[in-house]
């Protein structure tokens, strides 16, 4: 068995939570000794698909036609394309219908969540979906506290600061709005929003978020992961204010690295996610508020532990134990044989 993990235009997608995905898949597959390729000219049994391009699309068809497997994994779901960049919320009916066509042609389908398959289920696909996490290097993102006083001393933080840290593109689903009304409420915190997105891509009212001037907010753009891993261990909150996900890839790096969590109540997180045991849940800016004082006053419990379970129930090694399974029972599947029917004379 050999598998070509595939994925286009990895230069446009290596910084969004897709790009650290595919990362994870191949160091998932290497420590359970699957054999993969990134060549798709290479031979391979199975061709496990993580972009919704034109191009992988066609590579999905060609795959099929020469009798190969094919595992798309669902990373996208109209429900997180809205409110996004331009224009997303028009051409959504659009976007989902692009991914049935995408999704359908798969004979499995993997997403990291119960709750982007059970999205799926609703499109409908009529495919076989799996959920698995995306899952966390979980060694890598262990707290460090040298490296946490390098990130303060290199954005100009002390050692009193209390910090709040958030990741993810420039985009109103990610709660960017929220966040940003936060630093003007609590101008005794600093606030620090790691990620970007072109700025000529999203709605104004976003660009004017992320060019508002406080002296307390910070964007500080794209950094990479051993930078953030940094910013992980020396601030004292992660906040997640997110509106929708498939998973949410950096909450995982976060609970890793043991930092006190607060994420947005939204239905992706029920059953895994529960207030004041594991994270501490909000649902709108009061309610942020609150919590946000209440955790940096210590007037809150200390969750981390609790959190770093969940982290490590999602250890990618156990994910790629998952995945080799799933290669496993696509290969028993019956190939499909599509003809072409001849035209009458």
């Amino acid at each position: 068995m050999k598998v070509l993990l595939h994925s286009d235009k990895m230069n446009a997608i290596e910084k969004s939570g897709v790009g650290r995905a595919i990362k994870h898949q191949m160091k998932a597959l290497e420590l359970n000794n699957v054999p993969y390729t990134l060549d798709p000219n290479d031979d391979y049994d199975i061709v496990h698909i993580n972009t919704i391009f034109p191009e992988s699309y066609s590579l999905a068809k060609k795959a099929k036609k020469n009798g190969k497997k094919v595992i798309y994994h669902a990373h996208s779901t109209e429900e997180d394309f809205r409110n996004s960049f331009k224009l997303s919320n028009q051409l959504a009916p659009l976007f989902k219908k692009w991914l049935k066509k995408c999704y359908g042609i798969a004979d499995m389908i993997v997403t990291p969540t119960p709750y982007s398959k059970k999205l799926l289920e609703n499109y409908p696909i009529n495919k076989p979906i799996v959920a698995i996490s995306n899952g966390i290097e979980l060694s890598f993102y262990e707290k460090n506290e040298k490296e946490g006083l390098e990130f303060r001393k290199k954005y100009g933080f002390t050692k009193d600061d209390k910090i709040i840290i958030a990741v993810g593109l420039y985009i109103e689903r990610k709660g960017i709005l929220d966040f940003v009304e936060l630093a003007k409420r609590c101008p005794e915190y600093k606030f620090v929003w790691f990620g970007y997105t072109d700025l000529k891509l999203i709605p104004a009212k976003i660009r004017k978020a992320v060019t508002t001037k406080l002296p307390n907010l910070l964007f500080a753009g794209y950094v990479p992961r051993e930078e953030l891993k940094k910013a992980y261990s020396g601030a004292d909150l992660f906040f997640f204010p997110t509106l929708e996900e498939t998973e949410g890839i950096v909450l995982l790096e976060a609970l890793a690295s043991r930092i006190p969590t607060l994420i947005r109540d939204i239905p992706i997180y029920e059953g895994w996610f529960e207030d004041g045991k594991n994270v501490y849940k909000a649902t709108d800016l009061d309610s942020f508020e609150q919590k946000i004082r209440g955790i940096l006053e210590h007037k809150l419990p200390d969750l981390t532990n609790e959190g770093y379970k969940v982290a490590k129930a999602r250890d990618i090694e156990a994910i790629g134990k998952d995945l080799k399974k799933v290669y496993e029972d696509v290969l028993k599947l019956p190939t499909e044989i599509k003809t072409r029917k001849k035209k009458d004379a």
